[in-house]
């Protein structure tokens, strides 16, 4: 089963999916960014760079922890989002 975490950033809509094979992928305007499987390590870690405004430059980074089903979100380095998921 895959879950999804749908979340927005400046009106722009962003989404977090946890794929039934353990993904993690990171997406915006419906759009897939970075995808990373699952391995031995955590966090599982995806990352995308957006500007969204005039050179105006949005680090959005998701770290997820598939031991504790925890994700975290941060946009240039500040918490936006943290959540942890039934699945």
């Amino acid at each position: 089963m895959t879950v999804s975490v749908p979340f927005s950033h400046r009106d722009r809509p962003f989404e977090i999916r946890i794929d039934a094979d353990g993904a993690v992928e990171l997406y915006l305007d419906r759009i897939l960014r970075k995808r990373r499987e699952p391995g031995p390590e955590e966090p599982q870690y995806v990352w995308t760079n957006v500007e969204l405004e005039w050179e105006e430059h949005h680090y959005v980074e998701a770290r997820y922890w598939a031991s504790g089903q925890r994700l975290e979100v941060t946009v240039n380095g500040q918490p936006l989002l943290e959540r942890t998921l039934a699945g």
